[in-house]
């Protein structure tokens, strides 16, 4: 959620006279995230966030849009994108693809609790079941194909022991079929930053458009990496044991997703190590751009490859 475009009061005022939600009363950038630019958006009707997609097109956002759509028409706490007086819920603003969603109440935590984690765990259980009923499909654009092209461009250009560490994970992860495991609907990015809570009522999740059709057991690892390991990289039983019984009472994992799991873990790190590496190592620039340390998900990734997971 970086601000990567800017938009001026004239031209942010202009591109909402195409919605029916009232005159702009004032607006601001937001500095977390790394991928689009985002604004915080009040007018006379309400409460929104402004999306300028710096990196998908028009061809990509339906599947992001219309799975919100799907979701928060059937009660889950995703926020609904607005639509144009034409009927549209993706326009364009400066040149980039943008979409106006509601902005949903409630705040991200940085230090979660027991009971946000137990929270976080059902709503990701429930998100896999009702994205069972999305007839959309997208592909995972950060998955295997990424993650090996990403790794070849960085290894020039990292020290030995990063490339050491790159180049053993590759082989490693060469060993896991996906498509043994079960697919679906997946969030894929649901880090603390994209859930809200009022107190330890989970009222929204937010920013889908890492969202596409991939193995359900990587979206619960991706959400385990971030909600439950500690600064040293090793996973804080209690909160891991929460989130995982939780997720389970709305969907059980299977005998492939079980055996699978060390290394869906370790892919589950790796995607957000290069990640952050890429993006350290090739800074973008931007009005406000917020860049993540690596290092927190390179000690993740050593832990998960050094030490058995905990129980499921």
């Amino acid at each position: 959620m970086s601000v990567f475009t800017k938009v001026s009061h004239n031209e942010l005022r202009d591109f909402l006279k195409a919605y029916p939600v009232g005159e702009l009363i004032g607006y601001q950038g937001i500095g977390e995230g790394v991928e689009n630019t985002n604004y915080f958006v009040d007018t006379t009707d309400g409460r929104w966030v402004l999306t300028l997609f710096e990196r998908l097109n028009h061809e990509d956002l339906p599947f992001f849009l219309g799975l919100m759509d799907h979701l928060a028409g059937r009660g889950y706490p995703s926020a609904m994108p607005a639509r144009s007086r034409e009927g549209a819920n993706l326009t364009s603003l400066n040149g980039k693809p943008a979409a106006l969603v509601r902005r949903l109440v409630g705040q991200s935590v940085l230090f979660p609790n027991i009971a946000q984690c137990q929270a976080v765990g059902r709503a990701l259980g429930e998100l896999h079941v009702a994205g069972l009923s999305f007839a959309g499909r997208a592909d995972n654009t950060r998955g295997p194909a990424w993650r090996q092209a990403t790794a070849e461009t960085l290894l020039p250009r990292v020290d030995a022991a990063q490339r050491a560490l790159i180049e053993s994970e590759l082989a490693a992860q060469a060993q896991l079929d996906w498509a043994t495991l079960p697919q679906g609907v997946i969030h894929a990015d649901l880090f603390r930053d994209n859930v809200l809570f009022v107190e330890d009522r989970l009222t929204g999740v937010i920013d889908f458009y890492y969202a596409c059709t991939d193995a359900l057991a990587y979206d619960l690892a991706v959400t385990l990496n971030d909600w439950c390991t500690d600064p040293d990289g090793r996973p804080n039983p209690a909160r891991w044991q929460m989130m995982t019984l939780a997720y389970r009472g709305s969907r059980e994992l299977n005998a492939a997703e079980r055996a699978a799991w060390p290394l869906v873990l370790r892919a589950a790190a790796f995607r957000f190590y290069l990640s952050r590496l890429y993006d350290w190592t090739f800074p973008r620039e931007g009005d406000v751009v917020h860049v993540k340390d690596p290092e927190q998900y390179r000690r993740i990734l050593e832990w998960h490859r050094d030490q058995a997971p905990l129980p499921l």
